[in-house]
This record gives structure tokens, sequence and C-alpha cells, in this order.
């Protein structure tokens, strides 16, 4: 069973992690950006001539273990499931150097029996000068962790909810190819799930073939983002959030839609045309 106190006060240590232009590169190649070696808006971000860092980036970087898998916890990490992933940004990203990142658990829902139990984890970037580079917001659902406030655990309140998208064509839209390779190149970043690369254990998980990471999509809609509303200024990207709906299969094509908000805002979707199925929902993108 869940135990709320203890996940609520995981004692989090400090990570701290150095990195090079090289895995900033290697990060948005596992993107799919550099598909088109001539494409001066691709190269920003995959040439070392005046490099950029993808922002999303920024939730691969300095992750804490994987503490949901000790027993204290009481969390059946087996049926732990990635929900929603949000990044505002501070400042432009660097596109090398040392960043420590503290993490904290801010709140813990039950929504009931048979409902299963969301946690919502933050962590925050600093660079060596303890400046706030990016804040990492990430929902956690626990499927098979619901009703444990029956046993006398609490609750804490619902957290914020991203906006659903407009009942409307989209403003704009642009489709991304992902590389049949992606999950093999995005694994590179730090997340070596066997799910992403052993077509053996992702069939014991239910799945035809390995499938796409879900942050390696979320940095796809970066990308799109960066590409429709940003002209490949990374610098003018401030937050963008979205809501994981399906998984994505290597090799997939992706069409990212967006629709105009009031203050530089926009929501965002996407979706796999040809299995005709939502993947990202309730996106959420901000500008500076």
């Amino acid at each position: 069973m869940l135990q709320y106190d203890v996940v609520k006060n995981w004692p989090f240590e400090e990570v701290q992690q150095t990195y090079t232009y090289k895995d900033t590169i290697l990060y948005a190649l596992g993107l799919g950006l550099g598909e088109d070696p001539l494409d001066k808006g691709q190269l920003r971000f995959t040439y070392e001539k005046d490099l950029l860092a993808v922002p999303s980036m920024a939730t691969v970087l300095c992750t804490p273990n994987v503490w949901m898998r000790d027993p204290k916890t009481g969390i059946n990490h087996a049926h732990a499931v990635h929900g929603e992933q949000d990044l505002t940004l501070h400042a432009p990203l660097p596109t090398q150097g040392t960043l420590k990142a503290v993490t904290r658990v801010t709140s813990v829902l039950d929504k009931g029996a048979g409902k299963g139990a969301v946690i919502e984890i933050n962590r925050d970037l600093l660079d060596e000068t303890s400046t706030r580079i990016a804040s990492v917001r990430q929902i956690l659902f626990c499927r098979a962790d619901g009703g444990y406030t029956a046993q006398g655990g609490r609750s804490d309140a619902p957290t914020q909810t991203l906006p659903s998208v407009p009942e409307a064509f989209p403003d704009i839209e642009i489709t991304l190819k992902s590389l049949p390779q992606s999950a093999l190149i995005y694994r590179l970043s730090g997340d070596w799930n066997p799910l992403h690369a052993d077509p053996d254990f992702s069939a014991k998980a239910g799945f035809s073939r390995p499938i796409l990471h879900g942050l390696c999509t979320y940095g796809m809609a970066t990308r799109a983002a960066l590409q429709l509303v940003c002209n490949n200024e990374s610098a003018r990207l401030k937050r963008i959030a979205v809501r994981f709906s399906s998984p994505v299969f290597p090799g997939e094509s992706i069409k990212f839609q967006m629709w105009r908000a009031a203050n530089n805002a926009f929501h965002m979707r996407a979706r796999i045309e040809e299995r005709d199925v939502i993947v990202l929902n309730n996106g959420w993108v901000e500008l500076f």
C-alpha cells in the first residue's frame, strides 16, 4: 500500500551532472533533428558552430534514481506510468556545463480504490552560481495504488490541470517523422529502459515492438513548437506541458497541431493519423 508520509517526504539527494556539447547534439539527434543536413534550422541544434540546446533536454538532466522501486514507498511501480510532463525555462539551457538538481514530491492524491493515485514531482535545475535555469514538473499515475486513504493515509488536493484543446481546426500544424532508430539513439541520453530497445522485453509488456520514450515524443513536441512559433530560437520558449495519451512506435509520423491562445500562448496536441490515435493531449506552450 502506498505510504503517503514516506512518499511525500522522500529524501532526494542533490544530483549534479556535467555534460558537453556532444551530449547536447546527441539529444537533438534522438529527436530526429538533422534528418535534413542542409536545413539550417536543424543544424542550429546538431552542429557545434553557434550551437543551441533543445530546451526539453532539461528533462533528462540531473534525474534522480528510480526511487519508487524502494519497498518503503509502498508503490506498485510496475503499474506506474508517466501521466504529464511540464517544463518551465527561466533562462536559456546552456549547451554544456554543470548543473545540479533539487527534487521534491509536491503532491500525492488518492483518486480512490480502483482509480489509482497521482504523484507530482518537481525538480529545479540550477547552474554553478545557483541560478535557476529550469523547473521540471512530472505527474506520475500509479494505477494500482488508489484507495490507500481507506487505511488512514492522507491525500493532497488535486494539482493544476492542463487545459483542453479547442474543438476547432488547428491554426498551425506540422508533421515530423520519428526515425526507425529514434529510441535506440534517444536512450543514450539516459533512459535505458529495455522497453524501448529489446523486442522480447516489449513483447512481454504487451507491445508488438519497442515503443518510443514518452519524453522523446515530448522532445519532438518541443522541436515542433520551436519550428512553428519560435523560428527555431530556443530562448523564446518559456513553457511546454503535455499529457501523455498513447505510445508512439519508432518510425511513425507524428502530426503536431497548435491553436493560438491569449498572451503569447498556444494549445497543442499530437496524433498518429495512420492509427487515428492521439498520443499527446492537453498541450500548453508559452513564449517569452
